[in-house]
């Protein structure tokens, strides 16, 4: 298996990975209804490219070629910078979308992010974002997953990050970063994720239970 930074030469590539086997199956998008499998969204598809435009996300390549002399994608770690005002700004952007399902699970993303100044709290100006973490249903139970994760945060190391965050939606991303050394900072519950009638908002099927924030700071001096 090889592992690369993702150049914007597999964008397309990356998208449709994310078609096959992350945007319909991921615990939020299920519990919202946002897409069928294999389909897109164009919402979510926008925010997956804007993230790939920081150029620090990583796929996992399979060494053998297609037709195209491609590797086969087996995975990928989708990861961009976070800035202080990003997430109040697209909040604010996001009630301007037309899909009410993207906006149940980004105000849930957004506001949970902004409970805490992460800025602040670790005296930052920049933070490293785990975004997507995806593999390909054939690939998994390889390690490919703790293998990307480790590999982000090399890259953040060498591009002078401090600290990494990531929003995990379901227990096995919860599982992978916290055996790489994430910590929950903080969670909701999606049972106690209510509307004013008091019904769930998000009916996220188990095992997956909560929205848990996650964080790990990097010792400038180990490398």
């Amino acid at each position: 298996m090889e592992y690369k930074l993702i150049t914007a030469d597999h964008f397309e590539r990356v998208i449709e990975h994310l078609r096959r086997n992350f945007f319909a199956d991921e615990p939020l998008n299920r519990a919202a209804g946002l897409c069928q499998h294999g389909g897109g969204n164009a919402e979510l598809e926008h925010h997956s490219l804007t993230t790939l435009q920081d150029q620090l996300s990583i796929m996992a390549v399979d060494g053998r070629k297609d037709s195209n002399n491609y590797g086969e994608i087996a995975g990928v770690i989708l990861n961009g910078v976070l800035r202080p005002g990003d997430t109040e700004q697209a909040l604010e952007k996001l009630q301007e979308s037309s899909d009410a399902n993207y906006k149940k699970i980004f105000e849930l993303l957004y506001g949970h992010s902004l409970q805490v100044d992460l800025f602040e709290r670790y005296n930052v100006e920049q933070i490293f974002d785990v975004r997507i973490l995806s593999v390909d249903a054939r690939y998994r139970g390889q390690g490919i997953a703790k293998e990307l994760v480790r590999r982000a945060e090399q890259v953040a190391r060498n591009s002078g990050f401090q600290l990494l965050k990531a929003d995990a939606t379901g227990i096995f991303s919860q599982k992978i970063l916290c055996s790489q050394g994430f910590q929950p900072f903080s969670e909701q519950l999606y049972a106690k994720y209510t509307n004013d009638a008091g019904e769930i908002i998000l009916p996220v099927e188990a095992p997956h239970i909560k929205l848990q924030l996650l964080t790990k700071q990097l010792n400038k001096d180990t490398q």
